[in-house]
C-alpha cells in the first residue's frame, strides 16, 4: 500500500517474513527526496534519499507489498489477501502491530 501522507510525503509498507511471522516497515518518503524508514522496534532510520532506503530494506530481505503478488506470498508461505498493514494514528501505535503472526494454514 503506497499513499500520499501530509505534506507531500509518501508511505510504502514493506515485509518480510519467518514461516507465518510477517514483519513489517514503513518507508516514508518526503518531499526533500529524503526517506525515513519505521522499523519493528519501534526506531525511525533516516536515509539520504529513498533509493538509499530501499536498497537497506532489500538487503534485509524485505519486499514492497505494492510489488508482492500471489505467487511471491505463495511462496512465503501465506496468501496475499491474508496481508494487512498495521494501522495507526501515530508511530507507537504502529509499532504495536508491525511483527504479526499471520493464522491459518499454508497458501
Amino acid at each position: 500500500m503506497t499513499g500520499p501522507t501530509d505534506a507531500g510525503q509518501r508511505d510504502e509498507w514493506w515485509l518480510a517474513s519467518l514461516g507465518r511471522i510477517v514483519i513489517w516497515a514503513r518507508l516514508r518518503v518526503r518531499e526533500a527526496g529524503t526517506a525515513e524508514v519505521l522499523d519493528s522496534d519501534g526506531n525511525t532510520l533516516v536515509y539520504d534519499s529513498e533509493d538509499t532506503a530501499r536498497a537497506m530494506l532489500m538487503d534485509a530481505e524485505f519486499i514492497a507489498l505494492d510489488g508482492l503478488d500471489a505467487g511471491d506470498a505463495a511462496e512465503r508461505g501465506f496468501l496475499l489477501d491474508e496481508l494487512a498493514p498495521p494501522q495507526g494514528d501515530d508511530d507507537g501505535v504502529l509499532q504495536a502491530g508491525m511483527v504479526q503472526t499471520l493464522r491459518g494454514g499454508n497458501a
